[in-house]
């Protein structure tokens, strides 16, 4: 490949020999892909209905409530998710009120998808103003989970029924199964809002990034097909029970694969404008390009996927899938920007480039002219006071907001950044009845000790102190059949206490279940200590094997193993990582500095985060899981800048040294990097869009500190302190022996 003239060789010759059956195999790769990825599109809006959004997705099978849950679901015939249905009024409820309700009632017990035997008689409030229908919705019925957008389908029918029963009357819906159904409905804008905000946020930057009407849409295009490829993929092995696809997987997954793809697509394109300068035939420029970019893009996609694979090691089910979830996404991103977009490209020809199109010999020394250029020159006269300087200021970025920072975990309705009809409602029992009813601490114990597990557990702090608190299990069907047969015989009886003996329901396998009504919201930061103390009577008695679980008690759960899966992880993560650097980078100092600056900007990025999550947003707190996720996204993403730029250092030293390598690396990348972390930042931010605190918290760390780690981690720290240091940082190698 020669310099002959700017003429492409379309026209003046052919790719070389010895270049032509690697690219004949990258073509036909991108023609399946291209395919694949085009078919698979269809399957992004299929992923809602292979979702999982209960608490009980989230953990494993060894948690304590998941071992209640299952053992207690052999006493009921069918699976239900407890919520209620509220009519209010400003003034007490009149006959004609009560009227309209008790229709509403018979209408929503005919709604498909509602348990009518479990549904308990009307309460009304003291003051007279509110009542409350409970309404458990089916969960599983002959051991098949109902899909999420099932259970949205038979609440929507449900408030319907009763609106139209009560048009009078504000109905809201309320309880557990209300407030996850409002979480579905916040995923259900994943395939539309989310996506569509990212794809013009990128859109937006790559128009200014190339200056092109054109070529942003090549790797646009591109990010579209790896889109498509990974949610077939996933839709089938969520469907076959594989993995778990939660609704915060999903929004992770459109966001990583656009901000990723872009990313690689950058570095590509680049290189590429890059070689046009030198070769008059864009399939020789578009190989050259290839062949050198390939290395980074490859070791940046390994990181990210065996990043995202450690999650495997979590004892949460959600983060076990988001692991496989996110690396099938990154997986299939590089599969198609190594493949379809450089054929693409090179096929297109050079006027892509308009109106800017690159000619043979028309290259500027980008080492030495240009902003970055004179970046890189400041890099290296100040490069001391450079790195110390950076350096105290990530500290105190840390040490100032890391106080603020909250990670005890946040209710239900403080999930939402809006403020939607389940929250209000639940706002609204809380005040009106009792707010531990409907949503009771479930105990499974040995039946000969269910007396002793009784009483050990009835004078716990936090325990309701109304009568029937702490009941064994009901037999519905016997319960339902003296409903019909005697509805006085069982109005009279509510409130008096539990259920008599006929109706208690029999032990199975020596098993018996009690339920336990909290005195607070089932989940409220009270009734997780409630549950923490009714766990320590009931364990403590002696033959009882008892064991707690209901909603509450699934939530402590997945707080508890979220913090075990951070302390687990995270060190398993940066073994990981600085693995792959070695072997790359063939050094061991320089994979320790990259990966201690970024965990630097990880701990500044945390610190920000707690200033802005509680003085600027004032979120309520922040998931114990946050820390984890931020970390494995910051770290595995924030390393690949450093990868892409300390691999062209590398390349540069070998030829003019590490002092001068680490410049004019600085100086060739630092327009690309920047323009690909911008991309991912902004792409990122756009978790905002969906009305749920975590997705929010998480996107603004990950766009905030992607922002630091490309801005003043690989701009400044670690090119100053690489200058500073000099060829050591390639230690062990021949490198750090070779004149500087």
């Amino acid at each position: 490949m020669t310099k002959l003239d700017s003429t492409d060789s379309s026209t003046s010759g052919e790719t070389p020999r010895r270049y032509r059956w690697p690219a004949f195999t990258i073509v036909a790769i991108a023609i399946i892909a291209f395919f694949a990825g085009g078919f698979g599109g269809s399957f992004q809006g299929k992923l809602t209905e292979v979702q999982k959004n209960d608490n009980a997705a989230y953990l494993s099978s060894s948690a304590e409530s998941t071992i209640v849950t299952n053992e207690s679901s052999k006493f009921l015939t069918v699976e239900t998710i407890p919520g209620f249905v509220l009519f209010h009024s400003d003034s007490p409820l009149t006959e004609q009120d009560k009227a309209a309700i008790a229709q509403a009632r018979d209408a929503i017990a005919a709604v498909d998808g509602v348990d009518a035997e479990g549904m308990a008689q009307t309460q009304f409030s003291q003051d007279g103003t509110t009542a409350s229908i409970f309404v458990p919705l089916v969960a599983k019925e002959d051991g098949t989970a109902v899909a999420g957008d099932v259970l949205a389908a038979t609440e929507e029918n449900v408030l319907t029924a009763a609106k139209n029963a009560a048009a009078g009357l504000e109905v809201l819906p309320a309880g557990p199964g209300g407030l996850l159904v409002a979480f579905i409905d916040a995923f259900a804008g994943l395939d539309g809002a989310l996506l569509g905000a990212a794809l013009l946020v990128v859109v937006l930057i790559l128009l200014v990034v190339y200056r092109s009407p054109v070529l942003w849409f090549f790797p646009l295009f591109s990010a579209l097909l790896a889109l498509g490829l990974a949610s077939m993929v996933i839709y089938f092995l969520a469907k076959a029970e594989v993995l778990t696809l939660t609704g915060q997987s999903q929004g992770i997954l459109f966001v990583l694969v656009i901000g990723a793809g872009t990313d690689y697509a950058l570095l590509l394109i680049s290189r590429y404008r890059e070689e046009l300068h030198f070769y008059p035939s864009r399939f020789d420029a578009m190989i050259k390009a290839w062949k050198e970019s390939a290395p980074a893009i490859t070791a940046s996609a390994v990181t990210v996927i065996l990043g995202l694979l450690c999650l495997m090691f979590s004892e949460l089910n959600s983060n076990k899938s988001l692991g496989p979830v996110a690396a099938i996404g990154i997986a299939c991103t590089y599969l198609v920007m190594m493949t379809f977009l450089p054929v693409a490209l090179s096929a297109a020809g050079r006027w892509v480039f308009w109106p800017r199109k690159p000619k043979v010999d028309e290259a500027a020394d980008l080492t030495t002219h240009g902003l970055w250029g004179r970046i890189a020159a400041q890099v290296g006269s100040k490069d001391r006071p450079l790195w110390i300087g950076t350096t105290v200021l990530l500290a105190v970025l840390f040490l100032v907001g890391i106080g603020s920072l909250k990670t005890d975990g946040l209710s239900s309705s403080e999930n939402f950044t809006n403020r939607p009809d389940a929250v209000v409602g639940q706002e609204l029992y809380d005040s009106k009845f009792d707010p531990g009813a409907g949503a009771p601490a479930v105990i499974v114990t040995n039946a000969d000790q269910t007396d002793a597990v009784i009483a050990a557990v009835s004078g716990v702090d936090g325990v309701s102190t109304d009568p029937g608190a702490v009941c064994p299990q009901v037999d519905v069907e016997k319960l339902s059949a003296l409903v019909k047969s005697n509805p006085a015989a069982v109005a009279s009886a509510a409130g008096q206490g539990c259920a008599p003996d006929f109706l208690t329901a029999a032990p199975i396998d020596g098993r018996m279940v009690v339920n336990v009504t909290l005195a607070d919201s089932y989940d409220s930061p009270e009734a997780l200590e409630t549950v923490k103390r009714l766990r320590d009577a009931a364990h403590a008695v002696p033959g009882a094997d008892a064991l707690v679980g209901g909603s509450t008690a699934t939530t402590l759960d997945v707080q508890t193993a979220s913090v075990h899966d951070r302390n687990l992880i995270i060190p398993i993560v940066l073994v990981v990582i600085f693995v792959v650097l070695a072997l790359l980078l063939r050094a061991l100092l320089t994979p320790i500095i990259l990966i201690a600056t970024v965990v630097l900007s990880f701990a500044a990025t945390l610190g920000v985060c707690g200033l802005f999550f509680t003085h600027v947003f004032h979120f309520a707190n922040a998931d114990p899981a946050f820390p984890l996720f931020a970390f494995v996204f910051l770290v595995a993403l924030g390393i690949d800048y450093n990868i892409f730029l300390m691999t062209r250092v590398r390349e540069e030293t070998e030829e003019h040294g590490t002092k001068s390598g680490v410049l004019r690396g600085l100086a060739v990348t630092g327009g690309v990097i920047t323009s690909a972390g911008v991309v991912l930042a902004a792409t990122f931010a756009v978790l905002g869009v969906l009305p749920l605190v975590f997705l929010a918290e998480v996107g603004f760390a990950v766009a905030f500190g992607v922002l630091l780690d490309t801005i003043i981690v690989r701009s400044i720290l670690v090119p100053a302190l690489s200058h500073d240091i000099g060829k050591k940082i390639w230690w062990p190698s021949a490198l750090a022996k070779a004149k500087d």
